[in-house]
């Protein structure tokens, strides 16, 4: 994964770039548009969060971690050992932010989230209700 965000950032930060590493390699290439978030748009690692809150702290600028049911638990939980981890590896915790999937229709569950710490919470749009077109129900009458 570092090279992998090492050669993002070359892409998105140089006007001629060039990356050759194990597992990543190109020649000098020209990219445009570059994109507005100077110097780059934020990493966001997602993943169990473990190993997730590890790599985020090492090569990234925040985490998405999996569902409580995949493992990581709740921001209750693991937003403590996200500020312990990024202390010890010497990062400002704050500079690491918190995204969570799924945000719920509960004003309580969202604040208590902010308040933790949580930066920002993706929502889930309903699937709409289908709805009966009018041409099949008039198909066929004169």
């Amino acid at each position: 994964m570092r090279e992998q965000i090492a050669a993002m950032k070359e892409i998105w930060t140089k006007n001629k770039p060039e990356h050759h590493g194990e597992f990543v390699s190109f020649p000098p290439m020209m990219t445009w548009p570059k994109p507005s978030q100077k110097p780059h748009p934020p990493i966001i690692v997602g993943g169990a969060f473990r190993l997730a809150a590890r790599r985020a702290i090492r090569y990234g600028d925040g985490i998405l971690p999996a569902a409580p049911s995949a493992g990581s638990g709740s921001p209750e939980e693991f937003m403590p050992r996200l500020r312990q981890m990024a202390e010890k590896a010497g990062r400002d915790p704050q500079s690491v932010s918190v995204t969570l999937g799924g945000a719920p229709e509960d004003i309580d569950i969202l604040q208590r989230n902010r308040d933790l710490g949580v930066a920002r919470m993706t929502v889930r749009c309903r699937r709409p209700r289908k709805v009966r077109s009018c041409r099949s129900s008039t198909v066929g009458r004169s």
